[in-house]
Formats: structure tokens, sequence, C-alpha cells
């Protein structure tokens, strides 16, 4: 299995070779910690977590790197409006970043350093590109990266250094050599600060580093000058990563730089670029209060990382439906198995596969591989072979208490094994958490009843009117509350000699759910 992944830099797909055998380095932008996350960091850090856990998949050795900005202006400007030290705020929203993180079942980084911890390397780093004849210190104190001095710079994203305009995202500063040098290290920003307001000692005066300066110096650290992958957002190759590149190059000279430069698509919002700035956002956490954070995970990976994405409920509806049949039919199947379980136990492994399960498991493992070696093609994989799998597992069901000892044995071994590759797949999304189907599946219920506005006891109330209605052959009135609620995404079952039950349906389909 060859791993094949779209190089920004080169701008086309590569087949993956790290730079020592087995071993992976992976650093990924994190957030500037000043308020809660929304849904478009989100959609940045759960591809990466399916990268993660796909390259353990493959079986390397992954040191991951995820890094906090907790040194920012925007920091500092929350932190006055709010009374509170601004270190204290950005340690309080990486704390709720990485709780969000956690209900998205993304695994931690092997390593998660803030700013305020690394200044001493950042400045190291400074000293050197300047020694490099890079960068250089003006009047006041600030220090910047002269663009002159870099050969490829802009061949990550493609801007040719005549074509970047100045004044676009700073104002223009005469004190640089070129309007397009960036800032390495701010002194001149500290001057009228008040004493509360972070800064460090430098060899240019007590200041703050540049943005781009804090991942240069990070991943330099954490992996090495020069490492195997870059990611993050496609709004960051420029200025961010370009400017990255170039810093750690004129650092670290020919020993520094990334192999492989990975970039997600944007999540937009009523046909825009989600964003805090334009308050045109849906944290994480409003949208879990009423979805499964498996489902808001689904969605974000439901299309290429590398595509762009609109939010929207009835796209989260669709998830969360069809995770709801995933996790229904491996319950099922694992109530269906209870009986024998003993039976399999004393059986020893004896019993063979049907040739029928085995083509499932080698098609599903076949597929699955190959879809997300391909650049990692989270699209559909919970189709196809997946839902053959699932298709076969709820037929198999009601055959078992028909069947002769030994040509259940072997349709029961089959059922676990298939069971096993199925898990596999969901543990590779990141779509499994520690509690089993049957919790899940509570769980969903009740963000399911959250959505409609209704409480276990409400429902119950509602299911008993319907009842009496029916036993009263008030039919006309039955279907009316069946409606209603098929309205809300929930759907009744009469089934025979049992009580009405419900499950979550989509809005849009419920009303054709069948009895």
């Amino acid at each position: 299995m060859e791993l094949k992944l779209y190089n920004t830099y080169t701008q086309q797909k590569e087949v993956f070779r790290p730079i020592n055998p087995g071993k992976v380095g992976l650093y990924v932008c994190g957030i500037t910690a000043y308020d809660f996350s929304h849904i478009g960091h989100a959609r940045a850090a759960v591809p990466f977590d399916v990268l993660y856990r796909f390259l353990m998949y493959m079986g390397y050795e992954v040191t991951y790197v995820r890094n906090f900005t907790d040194v920012d202006n925007k920091i500092i400007e929350r932190a006055k409006k709010n009374g509170e030290k601004p270190l204290e705020l950005s340690n309080r929203f990486c704390h709720e970043y990485l709780a969000d993180m956690g209900a998205l079942q993304c695994l931690l980084p092997t390593d998660q350093p803030r700013v305020s911890d690394h200044m001493d390397h950042i400045i190291n780093m400074i000293q050197k590109i300047i020694e490099n004849g890079c960068g250089y210190a003006v009047e006041g104190g600030d220090v910047f990266f002269s663009v002159d001095k870099s050969q490829n710079y802009g061949k990550l994203s493609g801007q040719l250094l005549e074509h970047t305009r100045a004044g676009e995202r700073v104002a223009v500063d005469s004190r640089k050599r070129n309007p397009a040098d960036f800032a390495l290290w701010k002194v001149g920003v500290i001057q009228s600060c008040k004493p509360d307001e972070p800064s460090w000692e430098s060899p240019w005066g007590p200041g703050r580093p540049g943005w781009h300066i804090e991942c240069s110096a990070m991943s330099a650290h954490y992996l090495s000058p020069r490492f195997d992958i870059h990611g993050g957002g496609a709004d960051l190759i420029f200025p961010h990563h370009e400017n990255e590149l170039a810093q750690t190059c004129a650092a670290c000279g020919e020993h520094g730089g990334v192999n492989y430069w990975l970039h997600n698509g944007h999540l937009t919002i009523n046909n825009e670029k989600m964003s805090k700035s334009k308050g045109d956002f849906k944290p994480i956490r409003e949208v879990t209060e009423r979805y499964h954070p498996l489902a808001l995970r689904h969605f974000l990976i439901s299309v290429h990382y590398r595509s762009p994405l609109s939010y929207s409920a009835s796209k989260l509806d669709s998830s969360s439906e069809l995770l709801y049949y995933v996790y229904q039919t491996l319950q099922d199947l694992d109530d269906a198995l209870l009986p024998y379980r003993e039976a399999m136990s004393e059986d020893g492994g004896k019993a063979e596969l049907t040739s029928e399960a085995k083509d499932i498991i080698t098609n599903l493992k076949r597929a699955f591989d190959a879809k997300m070696s391909d650049d990692l093609n989270t699209a559909h994989i919970l189709t196809g072979y997946y839902q053959v799998a699932l298709k076969f597992i709820n037929d198999s069901i009601g055959k078992l208490e028909k069947m002769q000892e030994k040509e259940r044995m072997s349709l029961l071994v089959s059922l676990v094994e298939i069971e096993r590759g199925a898990r596999k797949v969901l543990e590779v999304l990141g779509l499994l958490t520690t509690l089993s189907y049957a919790e899940i599946l509570k769980e969903m219920n009740q963000k399911t009843l959250t959505r409609a506005g209704l409480s276990e006891q409400d429902l119950s109330q509602i299911i008993q009117e319907r009842i009496m209605a029916r036993k009263k052959k008030e039919f006309g009135k039955s279907d009316v509350i069946r409606a209603q609620l098929a309205a809300k995404g929930i759907a009744l079952m009469d089934v025979v000699g049992k009580e009405t039950v419900w499950r979550p349906c989509l809005p849009s389909q419920a009303t054709n759910c069948s009895d």
C-alpha cells in the first residue's frame, strides 16, 4: 500500500516517502486561543487527526505536533475587555479547545507547544536569520525578514514577489527595505503597552515575536529543521506558510524545509468562508448541543479534505442518519451474537468463514485502503462495500436460529470478522468513542429529542396519545401525530405484538419510514 498525498508545494500527488523509514514528523498549525473554537477550526483539526490515525494504521511511528498561539494582539485585546491577564485568558481557551477536540474524538498530539514557552527558541532562530544576512533590525528595535534574500519566495503559494501588495494585511512601514518584508520581532508594539501586557527580553529590546516565526521555531525544535508533513488550512498558504518556509530555510540552509505541504479546504457558511472577524461562524459546542459530536465529525470528513465544505443542518442530519444506521446494525449484531458467545468460545476457532464473508472482508479492506491511500479520500467510505458488509449482517441475523449448528458456527465467526473489519474502519476515521454502540445510540437519541424540542416524557405522552387514537380508530388523528413527529426527525414504528418504538429519521424522509 503506497500512500499518495497532494503536495501544495509541487501542486501534484506524490508517493509519500518519509525522511526516516518507519517514522513520520507531522506539524499542524493550531489556533490562536482567544475565544471558543468554531467548526471552521474543527474542519482543520479533524482531517489531520484522520491522517495521524491512518499513518499509525499503516504502521508508522508518528510524532504529531500541533501548536497553540497564546501570544497575540487579539488575545491581549480580548483580555483587556474581560479584565483578565492575557496568558490566563489564552490558557483558558486552550483548555476549551482541547475539550472540543476531545468531544470530536481527535487524538492528543504528541506535543502541543505554546508560543510563550518557546521564546528562547524563537529568539535563537531570529539571530541565525540575521547572521545569515536574511534579517535586519531597524530603528526602534523591530526586526524584519528580508524577502529579497529568499531565492524561492513565493514558490509554495504561487505568489510572485513583485505581485505581493503592501498594506493589505498590515500598515506599510517605511523602515522596511522591501514593502513585502515581514516582522520577526516587534519592539515598537509594546512601547505604549501597560505593564501587565506580555513582553520578553531580546537582543533588540523587550517585545513579542512576529506571527510566522513562532511555527518555524517550534517545528524545528520538536521535529527538525526539515521534516515530513506540514498541515493547515488553505488560508494559511500565504503569507503564513510561505513565510514559515522562507524563515526556516534562511536559518537552517539546505537542512530546512518541509517535504509535503498539505492544506484543507475552507468551511463555508452562506457561500463565504466561516470567520470570527465577520461574526459569521458556528461554535463547535453550539453545534454539538444539537448533534452528536460523531455526526459533526462525519460531516467534516464527508467530502475530500482539500475540497470546500458548505455547512448546513440538512448535511448534519444526513451524517447523523448514516451513523445511526451503522451503530444500530452493529448493536443488533452484538445482541444477536450474545446467546452464542459460549458456543463460539468452545469452538475455539475451528469454524471457517463463509466464502461470501471472505469476499466482503477482503473487498472492504481493499476499498478502504485504496481510498485512504489516495490522498485521504474519506468521502463516501461508509457507503459502497461498507454498506455491503452491513447488509450482510442484517440479512444474517434472522437466519441464525434456523441454521444447523455447523453451518451456524461458520456464519457466526464470519459475522465476528466482518464486525471487526467494520469497526477498524470506524476507528481509523475516529468515529468511535469509549462507549458501546448502545450508549452511542442512546446519546444520539437524546440529541434528536433536543433538536425536536422534546423531552423523553413529552415524547412518551405523544406516543400514548397516538396509541389511544388508534384504539379509538381515530386514524386521522393518529396520522397527524405521526406526521408531526416525522417533521421533527422522529419516526414511529408500530411493531406487531410490541409497544410503539421510535428512532431518529431524516425529517425530509421520515414520512417514508415503514412500520
